[in-house]
């Protein structure tokens, strides 16, 4: 075709594009019918065992309050901030009203909850969205029990009050670029002056960090070698935090890279009861009770969608429960959720007890991920071609759980945690090829 001398191809084109765009969306829900979507998020069918009645009166209410904000508020919006990789900051209002932030704490405006109903807490956020529970793991776990076990009298009356609420939110900074499993090696210093101290480094995946009011942050001490704590505020000379792009799980979550550069932190921003990495463990021991629980609620929410999206799609006539290898599957992955259940469960009876050790958090942190992992893996399966879209919840949960399988101690560092319990052998370190030479 000859293009008239007064048209350019590229004028052509931009036409044709533009009159593309100007037509209406077509609505082919009707035309091109599926299941139901997770934005109507599904009925709780995976409390197969009835755990429900494991649980006190107080925290069968958290249950039910969360899990109903949840389906209501969250799901509705998910897939769509998960796509765009962006934080809903309009559901915060929501999740604090929810008074779950603390966990644990009491006083200071914290809900003062039962180890179980922070668990089943954060396995209920995670159920509807697992970015939305690391958001809260991070903010509530990590750093507001840091200060609430490691802060002064002082900070604790400052600071917990509005974290409590979401007034304020928190971030937690120990991982840096060339230490994630051997993060007590951590580079980040501490160099004492008048009136307080110079922290220079950096950390990388903290969660929160782009937008973290108040942001808790561990640096080596020069003068003595040892690990301390530091409450940094976000607007500090020389803080400088940029978003981790281009992430396939834990979408919403804002992880940063930290850049620390001649921070200045006056004396009563440290945290004085940080003095060890031993003071950090303390901490994680207690979050990874917590984050044993996120995958417990991501593998529910996954089968409650399988559960309703098999009896709603049809092939061959039947609904695909009708057929035996679903029904198989399904089942699979009940018995898997189950399982899980009853250990999260186990975990948080010896935590109340005093008798949990960093052992047991460990194996029920990695034991509980790989399951997770087998039953998500299941739902994907079970979906087919829609398994792959974040519509109907399972490709989006497949996602995300990768970097919980990941995060607060890989699979393999956590069961080396319990193997060196067990055994008594810490078998972190490999033997030198010099040192093996005179073995």
């Amino acid at each position: 075709m000859k293009v008239p001398a007064s048209k350019t191809q590229e004028d052509m084109y931009k036409e044709a594009k533009s009159s593309y765009f100007d037509l209406p969306a077509l609505d082919v829900s009707h035309a091109f019918p599926q299941a139901t979507p997770a934005s109507l998020f599904p009925p709780c069918t995976s409390d197969y065992y009835q755990f429900d009645e494991l649980l006190t009166p107080e925290e069968k209410v958290t249950r039910r309050r969360v899990r109903e904000c949840m389906e209501k508020e969250i799901a509705p919006i998910m897939a769509q901030y998960w796509e765009k990789a962006e934080f809903p900051f309009e559901v915060v209002p929501k999740l604090g009203a929810l008074h779950v932030a603390g966990g644990t704490i009491k006083g200071y405006g914290c809900p003062g909850l039962s180890i179980t109903g922070s668990a089943i807490a954060t396995a209920e956020i995670a159920r509807v969205d697992a970015s939305c529970s690391t958001f809260i793991l991070v903010h509530s776990s990590l750093a507001m029990l840091t200060i609430a076990l490691c802060g002064s009298e002082e900070q604790k009356q400052k600071l917990l009050p509005s974290l409590a609420k979401l007034n304020t939110i928190a971030c937690w900074g120990l991982t840096e670029p060339d230490y994630g499993s051997d993060a007590s090696s951590l580079q980040t210093t501490a160099r004492k002056v008048g009136g307080g101290w110079i922290l220079e480094g950096q950390k990388r995946w903290i969660g929160n960090s782009t937008f973290a009011d108040v942001l808790v942050i561990f640096a080596r001490n020069t003068t003595n070698n040892q690990i301390n704590g530091f409450i940094v505020k976000k607007d500090a000379p020389g803080l400088q935090a940029t978003k981790i792009e281009n992430k396939i799980g834990l979408r919403i979550v804002q992880n940063g890279d930290i850049l620390l550069k001649k921070v200045f932190v006056p004396d009563e921003e440290r945290l004085p009861g940080v003095n060890s990495f031993q003071d950090i463990n303390k901490v994680l021991a207690v979050s990874r009770v917590m984050v044993a629980w996120q995958p417990i609620g991501i593998s529910m929410g996954v089968y409650d969608m399988c559960h309703r999206y098999l009896k709603e799609r049809k092939q061959f006539g039947a609904p695909l429960a009708a057929f035996q290898i679903s029904q198989q599957k399904l089942v699979q992955m009940l018995g898997n959720i189950q399982a899980m259940l009853l250990v999260g469960w186990r975990l948080c009876k010896l935590y109340d007890s005093g008798k949990m050790t960093p052992g047991h958090a460990s194996l029920a942190k990695s034991w509980i991920s790989l399951r997770a992992r087998e039953t998500v893996s299941t739902g994907r399966e079970l979906l087919g071609g829609n398994g792959i879209l974040a519509d109907f919840l399972v490709a989006k949960a497949f996602c995300d759980l990768e970097p919980i399988y990941t995060y607060e101690g890989t699979y393999d560092i956590n069961t080396l945690v319990t193997g060196r319990e067990i055994t008594g052998i810490a078998s972190f370190k490999p033997v030198a090829s010099s040192q093996r030479s005179r073995l």
